[in-house]
């Protein structure tokens, strides 16, 4: 391998490692900062409203201000768990995975001990989720088994589902999947035959 390649690959991994960071504080400062924030305002007026009179329209637009308060919120919780899912970053790969399951349509398997670096975590629970994600839109209706394990030192991820096959590798998404796992070492395959179903598998290193 040669020398330049090394260095690429070093500087590939820093900005994933450095991304996800980023995340994981965006993640954080929302939940801390403007969840609770909002939170505590909509409570207060909430209180403001049992505990003295207005006039009809005073009440209604107070009401009106909950409404929305509650909206925002659920607005941003939306966008946190866009970002990094709280089962993750609490109980790790395990627990982010038993959530990714669905009754009739997801079944999913993990059989991950301990913890790994919080880059490695949410890289194998990126690729569930586009896995998942690219089923539901090409094979809606099919069944899609995830298993997360690991083997020989490494960490594996397995999405296979029963739809028509012929996914391209080189398609946007599979390819910005593919740059975030080899950008950690790893790497990924794709086999999707036509009218065979596909089958992504992630090879990541176990890094604690």
């Amino acid at each position: 391998m040669s020398l330049q390649l090394v260095e690429v690959r070093a500087s590939r991994a820093r900005l994933a490692v450095a991304a996800d960071a980023e995340r994981r504080r965006i993640e954080r400062d929302l939940h801390d900062g403007a969840q609770q924030r909002l939170a505590g305002l909509a409570l207060h007026i909430q209180s403001a409203r049992r505990r003295a009179s207005y006039p009809p329209d005073a009440m209604e637009l107070l009401g009106f201000t909950v409404d929305e308060l509650r909206a925002g919120l659920k607005d941003i919780r939306d966008l946190v768990h866009g970002i990094l899912p709280p089962a993750l970053v609490t109980g790790g790969l395990p627990a982010a995975i038993a959530d990714l399951a669905r009754p009739d349509t997801v079944v999913v398997t993990c059989q991950v001990p301990g913890r790994y670096a919080p880059s490695i975590e949410a890289t194998a629970w990126f690729v569930a989720c586009e896995g998942i994600a690219n089923a539901s839109k090409h094979a809606p209706g099919g069944t899609v088994h995830v298993e997360v394990s690991t083997a020989g030192g490494r960490l594996l991820v397995r999405v296979s589902d029963n739809g028509p096959g012929g996914a391209d590798p080189d398609g946007r998404g599979l390819r910005h999947l593919a740059d975030r796992v080899q950008a950690h070492a790893g790497s990924l395959r794709v086999d999707s035959p036509a009218r065979g179903g596909t089958t992504l598998v992630a090879d990541l290193p176990c890094v604690s």
